[in-house]
């Protein structure tokens, strides 16, 4: 084509413009593209796994496709993490220290601090960004929660969420746990899913599973040869613990012998395998005030059964976790693509202690005993549940140092049992093992490693911009070295950690630690441990060797000034909220077809305080006799309460944490146009309930423990029992019974808060570790 001499081009277009496309040269841009044959990456995230849950670490739990991953890869076994999850996750996906990525503790507060601010900034940049700028596709799908809990209603900022941070494609729950039976709320992409019942035989792990095996095949289907990277973050391990019957059942007995026995056993399976050189010894009982744990033995035959039973859900789930695996590792085999996928599993912190000394049957039912400890409403509880749709169980802390084994503590505490996790990577074609490598590395490692060692694997080269700002530079270091050679040194040699006071600081293979003192945050009474020969952690040195306490504790110092670690969290200080969350507790009227409210939402007009709910209907005539459903409902099966008319009579039912009790107020009269309910704080974090119909009192519930922490779970549903069941009688009668009558609308009008502020702090600093 010739091209006219008074063609002309605009800004940024690399064509010529002419006065009509006949003399005119058309340009296209450029899709990002990978290089050809770049491996696909594949990165599976456990919640709340401690060391030992695998059989590639010790584990008697049936884990068939983790170990042909490990069979085909490297193992780290000293691969550490941060003791909670968001900082994790974040740390993860950005190669950035946990404070410096704003994420210093869980996404469930709102300190105001830059190392606290639990929303990613603009200038810090996530690996599906990075890979999708270098032409992947990018999916997520599972538990995500580095998303602030104010910010994960309808109109709130969405900056953090998963789309806007790289991933073509989400789905799975922004909250930090969920019921695997009855999701609170489930999203897609940018939208909340919108679910009324879930079907039967419904189980969170296999929705997952499902959904990502969907986006890989659909790629493929239409893109034969990009690569891509699946971040598949598993709601499990966290509690509350819930298994598919037919998964319980393959483990009905196994753990009789108890936890003493099972540590032994895997600590002997980890000798064997080589995880840790010989004459190591491991660490000896909890016994520290708060996560001390008894001998089995010395319990009594009814705790012993039903302990056993807890532990064998939390088999039964990671078994499902394993056959999840499975399923993503055959549908890339199927594509003839799994020698050139990077698969990756790892967990985000060590196993948890938040069932207590005896477990319990709602996992926010822990919440309840802060203010009240001799409230027993909680055990003992039905055996034949646990594990059930009924019940959101979690075990005694007992089962979360077997989780841990060889190491003390557990989630939340910088010790190992906090932060040392197992950690497989397989890429058969990129990292051939030599002939008599077992594949276990011993190097030191961290979580912010793993980003520039999958950027480097892959062969990508990082932007040094992102939204026009220059990017936070990596914390983490490449360690694809080590992967390649056993024999590798470990270019991470130092890092600092800390957890609301919980604090650590390696270097060279020196380790100090700190548990949180108590009432002074800045006040470490330091630990000092040579991991090179103590890799457990039990032999405290910092008595013969000052000099070295003295110079790493002034080394963390520094670290923290540099990674925004300062001001240190003291409970009140954590649970500050920004005021403008203040308008989250206005009175709110709620019409009729309105969907479910989210979570976070719902709880503030509630928690706490009295409050008030009004109930319209509507119509010429008012209530109409034979109309019936629920006129209101706020929880599911871990808590929550709601009103609804049944063969003509109102009925008002409390879930205290699975303990449902209900009240028949008689039947509603012809023509009554609006029914009330009144909560009024009681002591010992109780509430006294009124019902009252066109305004006569029709009922009372007096007492009822009320719902705190993170319960209730599933949000408010207006005319219909959505999700999750707050009563499972009503439900197996008439399903989510959603009213046949005119309903206009529901007001709550919340009250002043009624717990005293002391309370409240202890109750939400447990319900925050929680959440994570």
């Amino acid at each position: 084509m010739t091209v006219p001499p008074h063609a002309r081009g605009y800004e940024g277009f690399t064509g010529r413009i002419g006065r009509t496309i006949d003399d005119s040269i058309p340009a296209w841009p450029e899709a990002p593209s990978a290089t050809p044959g770049s491996p696909n990456i594949v990165v599976v995230l456990i919640d709340d796994m401690g060391f030992s849950d695998i059989g590639p670490f010790g584990s008697e739990i049936d884990t068939p496709n983790l170990d042909r991953l490990a069979d085909s890869g490297v193992r780290l076994t000293n691969y550490h993490t941060t003791p909670l999850c968001s900082p994790s996750r974040a740390a993860l996906l950005t190669g950035v220290n946990p404070h410096r990525a704003g994420y210093g503790f869980v996404a469930n507060a709102d300190p105001g601090f830059p190392g606290l601010r639990l929303e990613l900034s603009d200038d810090t940049q996530t690996l599906p960004e990075i890979l999708r700028s270098s032409g992947y596709a990018t999916y997520a799908v599972g538990k995500w929660h580095l998303v602030r809990d104010a910010n994960l209603r309808p109109g709130a900022g969405r900056d953090s969420w998963p789309t806007q941070r790289g991933f073509d494609r989400y789905y799975g729950s922004l909250e930090g746990l969920n019921s695997f039976f009855h999701p609170n709320q489930l999203v897609s992409d940018n939208s909340v899913v919108d679910v009324e019942e879930y079907p039967e035989g419904y189980y969170l792990t296999d929705d997952l599973t499902d959904k990502a095996v969907s986006y890989i095949k659909d790629l493929r289907a239409h893109e034969p040869d990009k690569p891509f990277f699946l971040y598949f973050a598993h709601v499990a391990m966290h509690g509350p613990l819930q298994a598919k019957e037919s998964d319980i059942a393959k483990y009905r007995g196994r753990y009789a012998q108890g936890w003493d026995a099972v540590r032994q056993s895997r600590f002997a399976s980890q000798l064997a395998q080589g995880l840790f050189p010989e004459g190591t010894e491991q660490a000896p009982r909890n016994v520290e005030p708060g996560y001390d744990v008894p001998e089995w033995d010395s319990l009594t035959s009814a705790q012993q059964s039903r302990f056993a039973k807890y532990m064998e859900v939390y088999a039964a789930m990671v078994d499902s976790v394993d056959q999840s695996v499975g399923r993503i590792l055959d549908t890339i085999d199927d594509l003839g693509e799994l020698d050139n996928t990077i698969v990756v599993f790892t967990s985000d912190n060590g196993g948890t202690a938040e069932g207590g000394p005896e477990g319990t049957r709602s996992y926010f039912a822990e919440f309840a005993r802060v203010p009240d400890p001799e409230w027993i409403g909680d055990v003992p509880h039905d055996e034949s549940l646990i594990g059930s749709a009924k019940l959101g169980v979690h075990y005694p802390r007992g089962w979360g140092q077997a989780s841990n084994t060889p190491f003390r503590f557990y989630k939340g505490q910088s010790f190992a049992g906090g932060v040392r996790v197992p950690f497989v990577l397989s890429w058969p074609e990129g990292l051939r093992k030599q002939a008599g490598d077992n594949g276990v590395r011993d190097q030191f490692a961290y979580v912010t490693d793993l980003t520039p060692t999958l950027l480097s694997l892959a062969g990508v080269t990082p932007p040094t911009e992102r939204k026009g700002l220059p990017v936070k530079t990596f914390d983490g270091v490449d360690a694809s070295a080590l992967l390649r050679d056993r024999a590798a040194i470990s270019t991470h040699t130092e890092q600092y950690t800390e957890m609301v006071g919980n604090r650590g600081f390696y270097r060279d293979g020196w380790k100090l630690l700190a548990l949180h003192p108590g009432a002074n945050v800045d006040d470490p009474q330091w630990q000092l441990f040579d991991v090179r020969t103590d890799p457990t952690e039990t032999h405290n040195v910092a008595d013969r060797y000052p000099e070295k306490v003295a110079e790493l504790a002034a080394a963390w110092d520094d670290s923290a000034w540099a990674n925004t670690v300062f001001p240190l969290a003291t409970p009140a200080g954590l649970f500050t909220r920004r005021p403008a969350e203040e308008a989250l507790a206005r009175p709110v009227r709620i019409l009729a077809g309105t969907p479910t409210l989210e979570r976070y939402r719902s709880s503030k007009l509630i928690t706490f305080r009295d409050f008030d709910i009004r109930v319209e209907l509507g119509g010429s005539a008012g209530y109409t006799p034979g109309d019936e459903g629920v006129l209101v409902a706020h929880g599911d099966v871990q808590g929550g309460y709601l009103l609804y008319v049944e063969n003509g009579n109102l009925v008002f039912g409390v879930n205290s944490y699975g303990q449902y009790t209900a009240v028949d107020a008689g039947p509603v009269p012809a023509g009554a146009r609006t029914i009330e309910v009144s909560a009024v704080v009681v002591p010992r974090l109780r509430w006294d309930f009124t019902i009252r119909v066109d305004g006569t009192d029709a009922a009372q519930l007096l007492g009822q423990v009320q719902l705190v922490g993170m319960a209730p779970w599933t949000g408010i549903s207006v005319g219909v029992d959505a999700r999750g069941p707050v009563s499972w009688d009503l439900r197996e009668r008439r399903g989510p019974f959603r009213y046949t009558g005119d309903l206009t609308s529901v007001t709550y009008s919340p009250g002043p808060v009624g717990v005293p502020p002391a309370a409240v702090r202890a109750i939400e600093r447990e319900a925050e570790f929680t959440a994570d």
